[in-house]
């Protein structure tokens, strides 16, 4: 199949990407106990822009002092000193030619590890399913959290949006509210999580309401010039084969409701068996049927039903599935996981038809998912 689709430029926000093909948001704990930006992650995201990405999507980054840290080394967005050690990573990405989102989230009751509170928080007091993951440090059950206040609530919400300004401020080309795969977003989206009486809690309309809410508060403290996306799953980091009890309807309500906030893009991921602990073929791809055989992707239905451009991911790092969910309409962008950290210069390979390295998981992820030396090398070699 020809794949010249992903190589066209395209408009998100006030974001101009020289083509389609992203760089999808991995937790790497690799940032200072403190939360700053080290030597490592400066070259490891610098070597992305160099492959030809046409953006990245940095890992989780912690928006608060409070509950939102979910892993130890996970990087902040929350002190000027945080700023400053992002904005070389900015100013590095940017040298190579790439665009680069800062990715927003907030672990709730999924937090392995934070230095600022000892319990953690969600939107009822519901033991997680599943066990911490020991490659981001974590080890046996997670905690069970204590029910959200609307104070706390409110809290997540300032804390959004406090972190998107300081984004703008290092320099960031976007932020994306990490509203998927089981962190705390998603816990109040997610029927078993959410058993609130409140007008956070019950009907689907009720439990997507704190993702308008927080869509509409970041976009209110960053202006319309900066680009502003939300993520989008079913399944979860525990609880991967989670599906939307009420299938298509439901999706149209939280599409609907999502796309009412007006945000540049909406980042759909499925479920995608990347981990060591999973065998490589397992996983739902991007361009599966969300619910019945025969039906609608995910990203289809965000794109029916949200309005606004939608970005997919899950097993596309084969250059024809990703070239085929564009061609199909489905979705406008993709990026990939695996796929990015086996070819930093997956573009650049695609665009010149050379060979794809294999993923292999053993090598990036053990003994933990830090970033490895050999990770970093690509800046240092000619384009």
């Amino acid at each position: 199949m020809m794949t010249d689709n992903l190589f066209t430029s395209m408009t998100i926000g006030g974001l101009t990407l020289d083509n389609r093909v992203g760089v999808a948001p991995m937790t790497r704990t690799s940032a200072t106990p403190e939360g700053l930006a080290t030597e490592a992650m400066i070259s490891y995201y610098a070597s992305f822009a160099h492959g030809g990405f046409g953006f990245i999507i940095t890992e989780g980054i912690y928006p608060d002092d409070k509950f939102s840290q979910g892993y130890l080394n996970q990087p902040g967005l929350v002190t000027n000193e945080h700023v400053q050690s992002w904005r070389r990573v900015v100013e590095a990405v940017h040298q190579e030619g790439g665009k680069i989102i800062a990715q927003l989230m907030h672990a709730g009751a999924l937090s392995q590890g934070n230095r600022f509170a000892d319990t953690t928080i969600a939107p009822s007091a519901v033991l997680p399913k599943g066990e911490q993951m020991e490659f981001y440090g974590g080890k046996g059950p997670f905690r069970e959290p204590r029910e959200a206040t609307k104070e706390d609530i409110q809290q997540m919400i300032t804390g959004f949006a406090q972190a998107a300004k300081r984004a703008m401020s290092a320099g960031f080309d976007g932020v994306e509210i990490h509203g998927a795969n089981g962190y705390v977003l998603d816990q109040f989206l997610t029927d078993y999580t959410n058993r609130r009486l409140d007008e956070y809690g019950g009907s689907t309309e009720n439990r997507v309401r704190l993702l308008v809410e927080v869509i509409n508060a970041v976009k209110e403290a960053v202006g319309d010039k900066f680009t502003v996306g939300i993520r989008i799953s079913q399944g979860k980091v525990n609880d991967y084969t989670h599906k939307w009890a009420g299938r298509e309807k439901e999706a149209a309500i939280i599409f609907g409701q999502i796309g009412t906030a007006k945000p540049d893009y909406i980042h759909v991921t499925e479920y995608e068996a990347w981990q060591p602990a999973f065998p490589e073929g397992e996983g739902t791809h991007a361009t599966d049927p969300a619910f019945e055989k025969g039906q609608s992707s995910l990203a289809a239905l965000a794109k029916r039903y949200g309005g606004v451009p939608v970005m997919a991911n899950g097993k596309l790092d084969n250059p024809d599935s990703a070239s085929t969910i564009l061609a199909k309409g489905e979705a406008d962008l993709i990026t990939i996981g695996k796929g990015a950290l086996a070819n930093h210069d997956w573009v650049n390979k695609v665009k010149h038809n050379q060979p794809l390295a294999v993923f292999q998981p053993d090598k990036i992820l053990s003994p933990d998912a830090t970033i490895k030396p050999f990770e970093t090398e690509l800046v240092r070699t000619p384009k």
